[in-house]
């Protein structure tokens, strides 16, 4: 859509077509951030994003900024406001109006909308594109792929843009879910005496028993595992890790920026202040008083005890457990429920002035189909509004 609305703004007199193969457009900017959909975030920069190359990724997002993408919005009717982590939402916290302000823009340019035009094949015949549709045959001069990843299948992201791309000469970076809630070991159901508890933690992601990456934020327990932005950004590392027969582990930090021995001395402290209280109601204050109680009868430490009768080894068990859990992780939830798509078309087929291929004259590639993925926060968006922002220019220039 973006891409669309830019190409008309820029060349009014080009000819442009949007082909999408749902009834109603729009499915994933409906439930994106649950409902409210949030359409970019107050700073974006190439550390956002994962997958591809930064200095590629650099080079789009510095040509359509988070300030233009306000200026656009807002001159379509829509204003925005910044909440928590530089989140940027709809003043009226609802999706459906940056969706309608989509709409009311491919209206006012004039692009041919055409819904229910699945695009099943696009092939090269004369210089020119054959598209093959639900619909019957299309014939076009330039042809855009802004068909997503494979998250949200049922939105209409399936992964059919990755056959196309592929088809006309593209390489395909494997993809795995991204963003998507992880799915813990049953055998050990300490989420299941969690469900519904939210708390910040320190998320550790080991790849062959090296730090590959430490993730700071929130944790929601559920009943099938752990959900929350610190899970969702720390899924794809795993997932990738996975792919790639990797060995790959994940270490929970109770209390963030806390080490051993700090803790050691703290829970100490507690100890020798209070010494018939139990350990649950002592960790209590520093944790969720449910996850407290949980943790403890997790690690089989006997919870009608008072401190003073804690043997000191099943204190050290609790500190290594309170700032290294093992996330016991069995797999993703899938692109069912994934919020993105990591991998995609190889970014350097890409020409990142134009986001025309360097393989497939003609043929241009933006979103989410690309081997680039942001964490959560707004940042995916921001990659499609550049990203179409830069194709438009090119298209317009031809």
């Amino acid at each position: 859509m973006a891409t669309a609305i830019f190409a008309r703004q820029l060349s009014p007199r080009q000819s442009v077509a949007l082909l999408d193969g749902a009834t109603k457009l729009g499915a994933k900017v409906l439930v994106s951030g649950g409902g409210r959909c949030n359409v970019t975030n107050a700073v974006v920069t190439e550390r956002d994003f994962w997958g591809g190359r930064s200095t590629i990724v650099r080079n789009v997002l510095r040509r359509f900024t988070v300030s233009e993408t306000v200026q656009f919005f807002e001159s379509a009717g829509l204003g925005l406001h910044e909440e928590d982590g530089g989140k940027l939402f709809p003043d009226s916290h609802r999706a459906r109006d940056v969706l309608n302000a989509l709409m009311s823009e491919l209206s006012r340019v004039e692009v041919r909308l055409l819904s229910n035009h699945r695009v099943q094949a696009v092939a090269r015949h004369d210089g020119r594109f054959l598209l093959s549709t639900s619909q019957g045959v299309m014939r076009a001069q330039r042809v855009v792929l802004a068909t997503g990843g494979q998250s949200l299948p049922k939105s209409g992201s399936d992964g059919a843009g990755y056959q196309m791309a592929r088809t006309l000469g593209h390489s395909i970076v494997p993809t795995t879910p991204a963003l998507a809630p992880l799915i813990l070991e049953s055998r050990e159901p300490l989420h299941s005496r969690l469900t519904g508890v939210s708390h910040d933690v320190a998320l550790t992601v080991w790849i062959d028993d090296r730090l590959s990456i430490r993730l700071q934020g929130s944790l929601l327990w559920t009943h099938f595992g752990v959900s929350g932005p610190v899970v969702l950004n720390a899924s794809r590392h795993w997932a990738r890790a996975k792919l790639e027969n990797r060995d790959v582990r994940v270490t929970l930090n109770f209390l963030p920026a806390s080490t051993f021995d700090a803790v050691d001395t703290q829970l100490l402290g507690l100890m020798d202040s209070r010494p018939r209280a139990s350990m649950p109601t002592l960790l209590a204050g520093l944790l969720p008083a449910a996850l407290a109680d949980a943790l403890v009868a997790h690690l089989g430490i006997d919870r009608t005890l008072g401190a003073a009768q804690i043997a000191r080894a099943d204190r050290r068990r609790l500190v290594h457990a309170l700032v290294e859990w093992l996330v016991p992780i069995v797999g993703t939830r899938g692109y069912n429920y994934a919020e993105a798509t990591a991998g995609g078309v190889e970014l350097t087929e890409i020409d990142p002035a134009t986001m025309e291929s360097r393989v497939c004259p003609g043929l241009y590639l933006v979103g989410e189909v690309l081997d680039v993925d942001g964490r959560i926060g707004g940042f995916n968006f921001q990659w499609a509004w550049s990203s179409a922002r830069v194709a438009a220019r090119a298209l317009a220039g031809r």
